[in-house]
């Protein structure tokens, strides 16, 4: 669970908004082109359960509700994987309403993936991964959820660029598109040839980017992410290589300073004694200089397990802390797992 944040992460712009309503609120698009059409076909409701005892039940919630696209003749499907964390139950809804139980196959916390597939086929024809490095600024494409043509948004991408989201998370070249969809989580990024380029993550305020006015849009993370990990995560659930060094703290920037807006309960950074309102000065010795700067230093420490010293402030008073480091997998439960 997570400690001192203002509301829950989906408050924040994590989790997809009720699906009630959605249709109404959108424009709808007709007279897609039959690749596109078929491409909205392939996307499904996903629902998911959590037991109240799960360290992400208090902000994530026990009851999930997004997306995800059919990308396998098997019944597999990609989504965001904040949707699943520590799901005991998954059940997938198509466009006819039929429900069909699934599984969680794989989550990998460092791109934000989740693959889950259903205990028998769907007859839908599946998706094919398109290229998300073909998306420029302006590039024309569609958003799409459960509901057909009258669920879909055309939108046009906003920004290429970095994003650092304050749970320890650092997406190179996220997607940023406009205007807002209602219901982002694990909704579809569809190219105008009908392939898969990005999987909804949230719904942001400033999806022009930084010093442009504020404009709402989304940020889809990039299909191509996926590629290169995307056999390993099917055949084992998670990535063979090390797990990253995960502190537990959700870190923002206010006023030049990198402060501390939230621990995880349990988590390193709690048992090492840290609060909210503390601020993050320097790691092993070296400054740090914004929150991208503070992730990579520390993921360059070395593994799940090493030691890290931080210089932190609080109440105008200096001190150095070192905090064993843990592997964020680790901290959360799977199923019966």
């Amino acid at each position: 669970m997570a400690r001192g944040l203002n509301g829950s992460m989906n408050g924040a712009g994590h989790g997809p908004a009720g699906r009630e309503g959605v249709e109404a609120r959108l424009p709808g698009v007709s007279n897609l082109s039959p690749p596109v059409a078929q491409a909205v076909s392939a996307v499904v409701g996903l629902k998911t359960t959590i037991p109240k005892d799960r360290r992400s039940a208090q902000t994530l919630g026990t009851e999930r509700e997004g997306h995800g696209a059919l990308i396998g003749d098997d019944g597999l499907i990609v989504t965001i994987g904040y949707l699943i964390t520590e799901a005991d139950s998954v059940t997938i809804t198509d466009n006819d309403g039929n429900e069909l139980p699934a599984y969680i196959v794989g989550y990998d916390y460092e791109s934000g993936f989740g693959l889950v597939r259903t205990e028998r086929p769907v007859d839908l024809k599946p998706m094919r991964f398109g290229d998300s490095d073909s998306l420029e600024l302006r590039s024309e494409a569609y958003v799409a959820g459960l509901g057909g043509e009258k669920a879909t948004l055309k939108v046009k991408v906003a920004g290429r660029r970095e994003f650092a989201g304050y749970w320890e998370y650092l997406l190179d070249n996220a997607i940023f598109t406009v205007p807002a969809y209602p219901l982002w989580g694990g909704s579809a990024l569809i190219g105008q040839d009908g392939t898969l380029l990005g999987i909804g993550s949230l719904l942001v305020q400033e999806a022009l980017g930084p010093g442009a006015p504020a404009f709402p849009g989304n940020m889809y993370v990039p299909i191509n992410r996926l590629k290169p990990i995307f056999q390993e995560l099917v055949a084992n659930g998670r990535l063979s290589t090390p797990p990253r060094p995960w502190l537990g703290l959700y870190t923002v920037e206010h006023m030049g300073q990198l402060v501390v807006g939230g621990i995880s309960d349990g988590g390193p950074a709690d048992r090492a004694g840290l609060q909210r309102g503390d601020v993050l000065q320097a790691l092993d010795g070296e400054v740090l200089d914004d929150v991208p700067d503070f992730y990579r230093k520390l993921w360059a420490s070395g593994p799940a397990g090493t030691a890290v010293t931080l210089r932190m402030e609080r109440d105008n008073d200096s001190f150095e802390v070192t905090v064993r480091t843990g592997d964020r997998a680790r901290y959360h439960k799977y199923g019966s797992d």
